[in-house]
């Protein structure tokens, strides 16, 4: 063995002796009363801070803490409860140290009491008492606080409606952190001129802010902006761009506007191979426009394979939700197919069922 790794080694040991110590002494401390030191340990076995993580461990000095009035523990120990980590979720134990804690003045506290008011877990919901907890917590600047306050004022739950609050609390929230939920509430109200005046330019800034931060709503309607030259030069090649950012998390109006642009060879080039691709990925999910003009393309035979009973499997589809001409196109195509043809597709349709989640949209479309 090198000296160096001798010294080496021989160091970690005294390391490893000197933490062991540690951890006597603090469990001692912490058997004897010593709040901190409870507190501490709850960490280092929740966390696995030097020790094996053991929750059981931790519950036991998270509460020996916490009936001392360590707010920090007492939040510790709700979340524990609230989310299972030392057996099943109890909601009601939740509320009970969220409750403590919150009274003492911890604002993360105050904050997860909100949510249980909100939600209804371990309470009776009271979307007052929600906005009454949000409402302390947003005060000391928690983005998240301001956020939640914004919507609970878009919706009128607990509150008046009232979207000129909404978007006060919606802009602190994004002022005091990137939080792309609030950018992107925000920017709807300018768009739509709810509780602010309308201003698409301002629009096209939140949304903007939002969609660099993978916000799937907001690329699309920050593509619909450049598409219609609102708040935004007319760009359809960066419509094309915000459109794909939205279809790549599987946003269907996205999918089926970028495949209409690669259809029509507008801010990118025509490839009716790739409209047909973006058409059945909306189609899939139950998209009737998507669903009509994949049907169109199937019977060209432009970008895919003609085939006339894929073709009538989406315009049954397309007629089923309600669009209109999807039925006089049935019609017409019938008068090219043979019974065995038409039967085929109506029994495709009929067991067809619209993809849900974004693994298994991409596989049925991969397929």
């Amino acid at each position: 063995m090198k000296l160096g790794l001798a010294v080496a080694v021989v160091l970690l040991h005294v390391s490893l002796q000197a933490a062991a110590q540690e951890l006597v002494e603090l469990r001692k401390q912490a058997l004897a009363g010593v709040a901190s030191a409870q507190l501490s340990l709850g960490e280092r076995y929740r966390l696995g801070l030097g020790v094996t993580p053991d929750p059981a461990e931790a519950s036991l000095f998270y509460t020996l803490a916490a009936e001392q009035d360590v707010p920090e523990a007492q939040f510790a120990l709700a979340e524990m409860y609230r989310f299972g980590e030392a057996g099943a979720p109890d909601y009601q134990q939740a509320v009970r140290w969220y409750r403590r804690a919150a009274e003492k003045g911890l604002a993360e506290a105050q904050f997860n009491l909100g949510v249980m008011y909100d939600n209804g877990q371990g309470v009776a919901q009271d979307h007052r008492e929600a906005v009454r907890w949000y409402r302390l917590t947003a005060e000391k600047g928690m983005a998240d606080a301001e956020y939640n306050l914004g919507i609970m004022y878009a919706a009128g739950k607990g509150v008046n409606q009232d979207y000129r609050e909404a978007a006060r609390w919606y802009r602190r929230a994004a002022d005091h952190r990137d939080l792309p939920e609030a950018e992107y509430n925000l920017a709807v109200l300018y768009d739509r001129g709810q509780g602010v005046s309308q201003d698409f330019q301002q629009a096209a800034g939140w949304y903007r802010r939002a969609a660099q931060q993978g916000h799937p709503e907001a690329a699309f309607n920050l593509g619909l902006l450049y598409a219609a030259g609102q708040g935004v030069a007319q760009d359809y090649s960066e419509a094309a761009r915000w459109y794909r950012a939205a279809a790549e998390h599987g946003q269907p109006e996205a999918e089926y506007n970028l495949a209409v642009l690669y259809a029509e060879g507008q801010g990118v080039p025509q490839d009716f191979g790739l409209a047909a691709r973006w058409y059945r990925s909306a189609a899939e999910q139950g998209e009737r426009d998507a669903q009509l003009n994949l049907a169109a393309l199937y019977v060209s035979g432009r970008g895919i394979a003609q085939d006339y009973v894929l073709a009538y499997q989406w315009l049954v589809l397309a007629a089923l939700a309600g669009e209109r001409d999807a039925s006089k196109a049935q019609e017409h195509l019938a008068l090219r197919m043979t019974p065995a043809q038409i039967d085929r597709a109506r029994a495709l349709a009929a067991s067809w069922k619209p993809c849900r989640g974004d693994q298994e949209c991409k596989a049925r479309t991969n397929d």
